[in-house]
């Protein structure tokens, strides 16, 4: 789970049973994982193992069903892959798919805990050419790094992109060690992402971390 009441952030679902229902609990109904949201359907979605896959269908929701920002025909199949971000009713409900979480825990930092309705008056505004982001009116200039960071996330929204990944693509000019990987810890990866949310505002650019594996940028492309 990366965003979704009652579950907190960091919440593993185990998708172990042949058939999944994600959906809204009613007096006369209960799906398998049960979220409060008023805008999630009672039978949201479903997600089925095929094949040694997961499978996941809309199930005609009210509101919509979206894989990586794009929205999922109802009762379509979409087979699911490792890193896809799901969300439901237009992100008030937001989770991150994985197939190892069966053997691996991985834990999310939530670094952004906006809920809707809180987010800023505007989309912010960004100038890559310039590498300039206009939030609220302002202008602010990226440092070279910040510029590299979050052009990658944009570049892959939605998606989780992984820290050895960041690290080659921020951090070019360092030696790399035995693993091909530049030389960076994660300790200046984290600086670097608190200095863009204290930056540039906690809400502007929805960043969570997957403790261990990577980032994800949540972007709204509508």
């Amino acid at each position: 789970m990366i965003r979704g009441e009652p579950y907190r952030s960091g919440t593993c679902l185990n998708l172990s049973a042949a058939d999944t229902v994600l959906g809204r609990a009613s007096k006369t109904y209960s799906p398998d994982f049960a979220f409060t949201n008023a805008f999630i359907s009672r039978k949201h979605l479903l997600i089925r193992q095929e094949g040694g896959k997961a499978v996941l269908y809309d199930l005609g929701s009210r509101h919509g069903t979206e894989i990586n920002g794009v929205k999922v025909e109802p009762h379509q199949p979409y087979p699911l892959q490792s890193t896809d971000i799901i969300k439901l009713a237009r992100g008030m409900t937001v989770l991150h798919f994985s197939y190892i979480f069966a053997d691996q825990t991985l834990e999310f930092e939530p670094l952004s805990l906006t809920q809707h309705g809180d987010e800023p008056d505007g989309e912010p505004v960004i100038h890559w050419e310039k590498r300039e982001c206009v939030v609220d009116g302002k202008r602010l200039s990226m440092s070279e790094k910040e510029y590299l960071f979050l052009k990658l996330l944009y570049e892959e929204a939605n998606r989780l992109v992984p820290i050895e990944q960041i690290k080659r693509s921020v951090w070019p000019e360092r030696l790399s060690g035995t693993d091909g990987v530049p030389d960076v810890s994660m300790d200046e990866l984290n600086a670097l992402v608190y200095r863009i949310r204290k930056k540039y505002g906690k809400d502007t650019f929805l960043i969570s971390a997957v403790r261990g594996s990577g980032y994800v940028l949540e972007w709204d492309s509508k």
